[in-house]
């Protein structure tokens, strides 16, 4: 977990795949463009494949989140991650609401915090460029972060997850010990996310909402009477949530 140092006693956490950026993950993003360079040897999927089934018994999330062998090896400096001559590309857009969410957050004085499974440098490129978005609208705001580090030996990854991947019931640990830390308030601090995966995140935190939630989210969420928002970007809208549009476009004329 890191950030930069923070004075108000209110935060707003913020889920990123899914919540504030559509589908496909960072993560996928990211090893989609490291395939294209051939920087992923074929041995480091049977060795990603060979984690998974032993990480099966613990369940989707940790196959998902905790199992980074694909990148043992691989050279930690992301610089050599971007498309040559192109390092914008290496930032997906933003929901249009979702920017407007944690501008709305930065002008109120609360602390910003991005807690997402993926990878620390993934994230932390995201926390940059909301930054940088934020300046555009003549709001000075810091981010913090708290992702999922990988254990580096000379310069490159081995594979392993540095502590806990940042998933699950990790999330709500991660949020109360930077409250504990920070003096927030978390009756009074905010939280977004999408999956039922971040369920535990949003419950310890007083204002909760679901972010273009699963459907197994959105049941949650309206027997919780957590706030439901649909935050979308046109055209490249994801699949489940046009379904969940449609469906409450239904039940509006129904």
């Amino acid at each position: 977990m890191n950030g930069h140092s923070t004075s108000g006693r209110i935060a707003a956490f913020f889920d990123l795949d899914g919540t504030l950026i559509a589908p496909p993950s960072l993560e996928l993003r990211f090893f989609a463009r490291m395939r294209r360079r051939r920087a992923i040897p074929v041995r480091n999927c049977l060795l990603w494949l060979a984690r998974t089934a032993w990480l099966a018994p613990r369940g989707l999330e940790a196959m998902r989140h905790a199992n980074k062998m694909y990148l043992r090896g691989v050279c930690s400096d992301r610089s050599e991650s971007y498309e040559e001559g192109q390092p914008e590309m290496a930032v997906p857009r933003f929901f249009p609401e979702a920017v407007d969410r944690v501008a709305w957050h930065a002008r109120q004085g609360h602390v910003i915090v991005l807690v997402s499974g993926t990878l620390a440098p993934l994230a932390q490129e995201m926390a940059l460029a909301l930054v940088v978005r934020l300046a555009v609208r003549q709001i000075n705001a810091s981010i913090a972060v708290c992702a999922t580090h990988l254990e580096e030996k000379m310069g490159r990854w081995t594979g392993r997850v540095a502590g806990d991947a940042i998933f699950g019931e990790v999330k709500a640990r991660a949020v109360r010990e930077m409250a504990a830390c920070k003096g927030f308030k978390l009756d009074g601090c905010y939280a977004y996310g999408d999956s039922v995966a971040d369920r535990w995140m949003l419950e310890a935190v007083g204002h909760p909402a679901a972010v273009n939630p699963s459907w197994r989210m959105e049941r949650l969420a309206r027997r919780r009477g957590w706030a439901v928002l649909t935050w979308t970007e046109g055209r490249n809208l994801p699949q489940r949530v046009q379904s969940t549009q449609r469906r409450r476009e239904a039940e509006k004329v129904a």
